[in-house]
This record gives C-alpha cells, sequence and structure tokens, in this order.
C-alpha cells in the first residue's frame, strides 16, 4: 500500500529571483507531487507538498539544491497529516 505524506518546507539562502518557485513547480508536476509554492517576505520561499513518500523525498531532496543560481542554505522542514487537497502544484502569492 502507497503512503502518502504532506511537508511544509521553508526554504532559506539565495532562493528569491533565481527562479526558485517555477523551477520547484516543473520538478513537482515532473515527480508527480501535487502542493504549492511561494516567496515570503522575509526573502524564503515556502512550498506545501503532498504526493506518495517518495515522491515527497525526491522533491525535497531536489529543494536542497534548487536551480542553478540559487543557493539553498538549509530546509525547515514539517511533516503535516496529509490531506490530497490538491490537483496540481502551483505558485501562490
Amino acid at each position: 500500500m502507497e503512503v502518502n505524506e504532506r511537508v511544509r518546507v521553508i526554504i532559506h539562502g539565495r532562493v528569491q529571483g533565481v527562479f526558485f518557485r517555477m523551477e520547484t513547480r516543473r520538478a513537482a508536476r515532473q515527480f508527480g507531487a501535487t502542493g504549492w509554492v511561494r516567496n515570503l517576505p522575509d526573502g524564503t520561499v515556502e512550498a506545501v507538498m503532498e504526493g506518495p513518500a517518495e515522491t515527497v523525498e525526491s522533491l525535497l531532496k531536489w529543494c536542497n539544491r534548487g536551480p542553478r543560481l540559487a543557493r539553498v542554505d538549509k530546509l525547515d522542514i514539517n511533516r503535516e497529516s496529509y490531506t490530497g487537497e490538491y490537483d496540481s502544484f502551483e505558485v501562490t502569492y
């Protein structure tokens, strides 16, 4: 039986102005995760991702690197209860 996960992550580093949100959406869609990603006023990026555990873990691993121009210093990861509320992965504001 497939186990689904939900993770809320705050990504710290040089993660705004480097296409982090658009590339996260691309990676999430490639992996098959659902949820959203947005910039926060403090210069970090927040994402909520749901899907099969291996999918979410693959996307978290990707977020730890980010796109080519990004510099990821750390991830604050909060595991939450899976809701299944998303149909796709989108950039939100």
